[in-house]
């Protein structure tokens, strides 16, 4: 089981990548308009869900895939789309939207670290990024008032934080897999 779930290393680093680099972008240019603000949420939410799931597809617990991660992708990529097809819906449906995607995202990672944490060490790294995600869509439903400067730094550094912990993450997952390999070379050769 170690090792399939190492397997998923790369996206899991993919996704660190896409989220840092949004948020810096976020960061450097907050004068963004909010339709492009729009359509470079629902990039990220489309790709992080697509991300979702194929890792609940091919982290399969028992005969079945995940299916509380390929629901969080499927709402991810459903709110990704609604955003992209909709970009004139106002800031407060768009707030509501992105407050429900990281409620569910948060929520299915604290579940799948819960189920890896006898498969991996590491696995509280996926658990803060799920409360993290919680914590961010709270505020965002708890104070939907806030400037919208505040709101594009709050989506940066929370995209950053998410994209730096989904990195250490998968670089803990490589070593797995890296070690996995290893063992599985060591045995080959001594028979």
């Amino acid at each position: 089981m170690d090792s399939r779930l190492s397997l998923n290393w790369s996206a899991l680093a993919i996704r660190g990548v896409i989220a840092i680099v949004f948020g810096v972008l976020a960061f450097l240019m907050p004068g963004l308009t909010l339709g492009v603000l729009i359509l470079l949420f629902a990039a990220y939410a489309i790709v992080d869900g697509v991300s979702h799931v194929v890792t609940g597809i091919r982290q399969r617990s028992g005969d079945r895939p995940d299916g509380l991660m390929i629901l969080g992708g499927v709402v991810g990529i459903v709110v990704g789309v609604i955003a992209a097809i909709l970009p004139g819906i106002t800031a407060l449906f768009l707030l509501s939207l992105i407050g429900a995607w990281a409620i569910v995202t948060g929520a299915a990672e604290i579940f799948a670290a819960y189920r890896l944490r006898k498969a991996i060490s590491g696995e509280w790294l996926l658990a803060l990024d799920g409360i993290i995600s919680i914590a961010f869509g709270l505020y965002v439903w708890i104070f939907p008032g806030a400037g919208a400067l505040a709101i594009v730094w709050l989506i940066a550094a929370f995209a950053i934080a998410s994209g730096v912990i989904l990195l250490m993450l998968a670089f803990r997952m490589r070593s797995l897999a890296r070690g996995a390999a290893g063992m599985s070379d060591r045995s080959t050769s001594a028979v």
